[in-house]
């Protein structure tokens, strides 16, 4: 076998090479060998061959699911007939790496005997080999035989795939134009309407950016069609963009039709070298036409930059105060189009109020929602996630059933069969198909996650890495660029930020459960995944990739076979019996390269996954799992190994020769979780061995325990990003210190003493790492670490236990990238002050523990980004900040267990100097007996008495672990502290206190 096989598939010695070796005597072993050179030869010819031919029917599957739709079943069909063809190819391609590789590994002497075995059975399983590649050449010419082979569809040519969906079939305006039952619509017509009608007189292109049914083509229809717009402007045109518009039949017709507008409002006829189909020449009558004329146009549902910078030469940028409204899904074209935020328009999903009047104007003809249906109509708004289409379609729906069973149906089949939604599936399927490639089956992997799963960042990018959806690019980590595919996503609205790190960077997103719907049946066609388990129909797929298990697996039988899978996920599955399925179902998982377990009840590492040689991605998370085996040296591809919040301590010397290792992630905190008030003591850290410094590989290595050789050895580790040690010592200070200065690429640093009061030696670096962008420091410094000053990209810190003398500030305040700033016990004196001009990006800040402090000053100019921020457990902390008024952005002030006397102080007189915090003020802590507030009679939109001030009481249900035993029928005690917000309120329950039936409303605790 050549050289070149052997490279691409990654194992060495190449079979044939060790055949050569043998040297064997007698005439059997020479038969044996030129037998074995004969198969050899032809088996490396054959896998080269479907090899080559694997590429080329991935770069058709990747043109074809660039340009069709789903509407043509013959033509669906056909790509699928492919996509089997090249799942196959694989399949037999990575059994030909997997019996190399257990080769490799077998063992056995060389004796002549084992050599003749072996000789045996690889010209057996050769034979095989050739064999089933032989079958999927006879299939691809079967394919070959209908149509011409992967270049042209049936009827046609390649040009005209994208025939599926085109500007004659588009039904978007069916929904998108429509006039009807606009809730929630007020704040945001008022803002574009003064876009369009007031400002300076140069042309404004005005852009409306939110996800796919959010109602943008509503609003802009409401400010196009109002009064004001049409007397304020000479011409009007509005315009849906067609898919494919760079393609020139799709432009040619958007002009045209743009013109024919333009010439009926004027009653005149359109010139005769318009009846032109150079799009040239169109752009030049309709820039003519407009040239003296104050216009508004709108051009709605502009997909991507190319689409805006192939119409936008159309239009004069005259000086008459003309409009240019563009609906889009996409940040980019908003931003790109709009030049300025400020022109820019977002439209976020409706809130929980107005998603029920929406759906109430729908279901019952604007009258309440009744008793007997209030928790089903929770679950469908819910599901609806603030679409304004998802919920006229559902509320439609339902406008003519009444019984509960009758909507319990609708509920379970939501999205299916209902006439309203099909109209959403339609745009939701262009969202998916206006993608590209690389972004459609990281968008597509999505739909793995359980119903309103949150989404973790750090685990998806890893899950996108493995499966091969990540291509590389210079001068980007493969982390970096699945980091800009996440915001991609994001910016073109297709799944929900829930939140962002210091750095901008995406931390968790939800999926929508429509797009969620559409992408599992997508997917499930595909045989891309399936998933098992709650809320699922059980129906196994022999040729399923990906499996997930949702809970409760009940329905597993043992015919079920894995032998074609690559990915398995288990969503809280928590119970004996479901494990024990997932256990037997791995034993014929041979394929298997991604394995995740999280939570699963198992008291020890199961000896099945030792043996899964092509596994890469291997989470144990919050599992009882003590120890790892030896025979963890098998999983030569494993590049990520996550056993967090298991009990596991320590690894065995094996590992070490896991070289493509990139991710090491242990860590325990025993009787506790991850959070401040642990005592560090408790904190089980990974004790590596010997020699870590071979994996050359690893990005991130978390957490692990300081020994002196283990350290010394991380500083060669160069690809390092990520790097957490604990129980660090004095003794350590002029190791680690020369370790990380030789990071040069690190960008997260977490370093941990071994106890509370230990003393850190952290002063002998000179020159960090420029790229660190967080940093968290837990134990005492004697002395501020003059080298975090030049860290002019540090966005996050974090000091712990540092009971510094001298004012931290002073070393911190100029660092021109910090956003998030905390401190825990991190200085002993009386006064903090936050200088003016100081703390420019600053935007969090949290205070904790400081025992000492009297006092905080902020001066004016301090600090003009901040937007939250945290004090708790500042016992002698006097009022609130001085100077907090001056804070104009500020969204968040909470205060947590501060002396009755500062809670007071902060209600009374410093009341007026928090005013102008929109989201008011969070405080947690015990309340006096004799100010608990006392909600009586069940009244609602009253003023409760609560710690010393007068709230304004809207209906409210507390939960039961805040209200205190009730002196007297109908009185209900507030013993905690609650947020009374309307943003948190939900569906009215019934609460009974007594013998009184108080109807009281959700709140979130602060």
């Amino acid at each position: 076998m050549s050289q070149s096989i052997c490279t691409l598939y990654g194992f060495s010695p190449c079979l044939l090479n060790g055949i050569q070796g043998f040297n064997a005597k007698g005439d059997l072993m020479k038969i044996i060998n030129d037998e074995k050179l004969k198969e050899a030869g032809e088996v490396e010819t054959e896998v080269e061959n479907i090899s080559n031919e694997l590429d080329r029917m991935k770069a058709f599957l990747k043109d074809a699911d660039s340009v069709m739709g789903d509407r043509d079943e013959r033509k669906e069909n056909w790509v699928k007939q492919v996509r089997n063809v090249a799942y196959d190819t694989e399949d037999v391609l990575d059994r030909f790496v997997l019996e190399m590789k257990k080769n490799q590994g077998s063992g056995r002497s060389n004796t002549v005997l084992h050599k003749f075995l072996d000789c045996a059975v690889n010209i057996k399983f050769h034979s095989e080999i050739v064999s089933r590649i032989k079958r999927i050449n006879t299939r691809v010419n079967s394919i070959k035989d209908g149509c011409q082979r992967y270049f042209d569809l049936p009827g046609g040519s390649n040009s005209n795939v994208d025939a599926s969906i085109d500007l004659a079939n588009d039904t978007r305006g069916d929904a998108l134009w429509e006039e009807a039952d606009l809730v929630g619509i007020e704040g945001p017509k008022s803002k574009l309407m003064r876009l369009v009608l007031e400002g300076d007189l140069d042309l404004r292109v005005i852009s409306v950016v939110g996800q796919v049914g959010v109602g943008k083509s509503a609003l802009v229809k409401k400010v196009y069609d109002d009064p004001a717009s049409k007397k304020s402007f000479q011409s009007h045109a509005c315009v849906a963009v067609p898919q494919a518009l760079s393609d020139k039949t799709n432009i040619e017709n958007l002009l045209q039709d743009l013109i024919k507008q333009l010439y009926r409002e004027t009653k005149e006829a359109v010139p005769p070298e318009m009846n032109t189909e150079d799009k040239n020449l169109l752009k030049v009558g309709i820039n003519q036409f407009l040239q003296q004329k104050r216009y508004v146009i709108v051009l709605d549902d502009v997909r991507n930059i190319r689409e805006w910078d192939a119409i936008e030469k159309a239009f004069p940028y005259n000086s008459n105060g003309s409009r240019l409204i563009v609906t889009t899904r996409d940040d980019a074209v908003a931003s790109h189009s709009s030049k300025m935020e400020k022109n820019v328009c977002r439209l976020e999903p409706l809130l929980r109020e107005q998603s029920l009047t929406l759906f109430c104007q729908k279901a019952f003809q604007g009258r309440p929602c009744p008793s007997h249906l209030e928790e089903i109509t929770n679950n469908i708004l819910e599901r609806c996630g603030g679409l304004p289409l998802a919920i006229k379609s559902v509320g439609g729906t339902l406008a003519t059933k009444s019984g509960r069973s009758e909507w319990e149906t609708v509920y379970q089949s939501l999205g299916a069969e209902m006439e309203g939604t099909q109209t959403l599936n339609t745009i939701l399927l262009l969202s998916f198909n206006d993608l590209p490639y690389h972004l459609k089956y990281c968008l597509l992997y999505m739909a793995i996650y359980p119903e309103y799963h949150l989404i973790k960042y750090n685990s998806l990018i890893r899950l996108w890495i493995v499966e091969g959806f990540v291509d590389e690019k210079g001068g980007q980590t493969v982390e970096q660029v699945a980091q800009g595919y996440l915001k991609d996503l994001a910016n073109k609205n297709l799944i929900r930020v829930v939140k962002r790190k210091e750095n901008g960077n995406i931390k968790s997103c939800r999926i929508n459960y429509f797009l969620r719907g559409n992408l599992l049946e997508k997917a499930k066609r595909q045989s891309f995944l399936m998933t098992v388990g709650k809320n699922s129909n059980g129906l196994w797929d022999k040729n399923a990739r990906r499996l997930a298990i949702h809970g409760h697996w009940e329905n597993f039988n043992p015919q079920m076979s894995g032998k074609k899978l690559r990915t398995l996920l288990a969503f809280g599955v928590t119970d004996l019996k479901s494990m024990s399925s997932i256990l037997e179902l791995l034993k014929s998982c041979k394929m298997l390269k991604v394995l995740d377990l999280s939570g699963l009840p198992l008291q020890s590492f199961p000896k099945v996954i030792t043996k899964l040689l092509l596994l890469k991605h291997l989470y144990l998370r919050r599992t009882k799992i003590e120890s790892i085996p030896r025979s963890i040296k098998n999983l030569q591809e494993l590049e990520a190994l996550d056993l967090k919040h298991s009990l596991v301590t320590e690894l065995p010397v094996e590992i070490l020769q896991l070289q493509k290792l990139r991710h090491l992630v242990i860590s325990h905190y025993e009787g506790y979780g991850a959070h401040s008030y642990a005592p560090i003591e408790k904190l089980l850290g990974l004790k590596l061995p010997n020699g870590i410094e071979a994996l050359k590989s690893l990005y991130q290595l978390a957490f692990i325990e300081a020994i002196p050789g283990t350290i010394e050895e991380i500083g060669n580790i160069k690809e390092l990003r990520r790097l957490f040690i604990f129980k660090l010592g004095r003794e350590h200070g002029m190791i680690v210190c020369s370790s990380i200065e030789k990071l040069q690429n690190l960008q997260s640093l977490a370093l941990f003493s071994k106890t509370e009061n230990e003393i850190l030696d952290l002063d002998h670096i000179s020159s960090p790492s420029a790229s660190l962008q967080e940093l968290s420091v837990t134990g005492r410094l004697e002395k501020f670490p003059h080298w975090i000053k030049s860290l002019n990209n540090l966005v996050k810190v974090y000091f712990r236990w540092s009971r510094l003398r001298d004012d931290p500030l002073q070393y911190l305040q100029d660092l021109p990238s910090l956003v998030r700033l905390e401190l825990l016990d991190g200085y002993v004196g009386e006064e903090l002050c936050f200088k003016a001009g100081k703390f420019l990006s600053l935007q969090k800040l949290y205070l904790d523990k400081f025992e000492p402090l009297k006092q905080v000053i902020i001066e004016e100019g301090a600090m003009p980004n901040l937007k939250r921020m945290k004090i708790q457990r500042c016992k002698y902390l006097e009022s609130v900040p001085s100077g907090i008024e001056c804070l104009t952005k500020m969204e968040v002030l909470k205060l947590f267990y501060m002396s009755q006397r500062f809670i007071e102080k902060a209600f009374r007189e410093d009341k007026h100097k928090i005013a102008h915090i929109p989201t008011g003020l969070k405080v947690r802590g015990s309340l006096p007996s004799h100010r608990s507030g006392v909600l009586r009679n069940g009244q609602t939109g009253r003023v409760v008495w609560w710690m010393g001030m007068e709230v304004p009481f809207r209906s409210a249900i507390l939960p039961l672990d805040c209200w205190n035993e009730a002196r007297h029928p109908g009185e209900v005690v507030l013993n905690e502290y609650y947020e009374i917000n309307d943003l948190w309120r939900g569906l009215l329950h019934s609460a009974v206190c007594g013998e009184l039936t108080v109807l009281l409303l959700l709140l979130k605790s602060c």
